[in-house]
């Protein structure tokens, strides 16, 4: 059994207020249905760039509740942090650590069924961000083609970690939510 590993208090340089999140209410983010009025396919090819996974942060705000963030960095030091729930946390967390729980979890799960199915996930997205809520697309290559699947980033982070895929980001994306910061 893995323990829950801490997370990192403040990052340096990381304003104070989160940059939008997955798009769900207070409350139990699993039971809530996704946002509407989600962006159109627009079918555009948009110009992407690779991002490292930071680090998984936890941030107390007044009355106790703490609010949990990924923060995403760029080769050129733009930084990005997507608020997601604890558990996505935690996935994060452990993946990042290399350590894994003695029955897969939900992400291991998946990257179990693709790779059984005679797939592999190519490579991690985050194509969008509309109303405050990242969207983000996991790449399988199977049988020769690639299959687009719809993703909360959180998730897609957690699954391409544990399958050593690569992660971008689109520049429309860096634009609107990217905080420069000295590297």
């Amino acid at each position: 059994m893995v323990e829950e590993p801490g997370f990192e208090e403040e990052e340096p340089g990381i304003p104070d207020e989160p940059m939008g999140g997955e798009g769900f209410p207070e409350g139990d983010m699993e039971s809530m249905p996704p946002p509407g009025g989600m962006p159109e396919d627009r079918g555009e090819p948009t110009e992407e760039h690779e991002v490292k996974v930071m680090g998984v942060y936890e941030q107390q705000e007044q009355g106790g509740r703490s609010t949990a963030f990924v923060l995403l960095r760029d080769n050129l030091g733009r930084s990005v942090l997507i608020m997601i729930g604890k558990f996505e946390a935690f996935a994060i967390s452990i993946a990042l650590e290399g350590k894994s729980a003695d029955r897969p979890m939900t992400h291991d799960l998946i990257n179990n069924i693709i790779s059984r199915m005679g797939g592999k996930v190519d490579r991690i997205l985050v194509d969008d961000l509309f109303q405050s809520t990242y969207y983000a697309k996991i790449d399988v290559a199977i049988d020769g083609k690639v299959v687009q699947i719809d993703s909360r980033p959180s998730d897609a982070i957690a699954v391409g970690i544990r399958a050593k895929a690569p992660i971008f980001m689109a520049e429309s994306v860096l634009q609107q939510a990217a905080v420069q910061e000295d590297i």
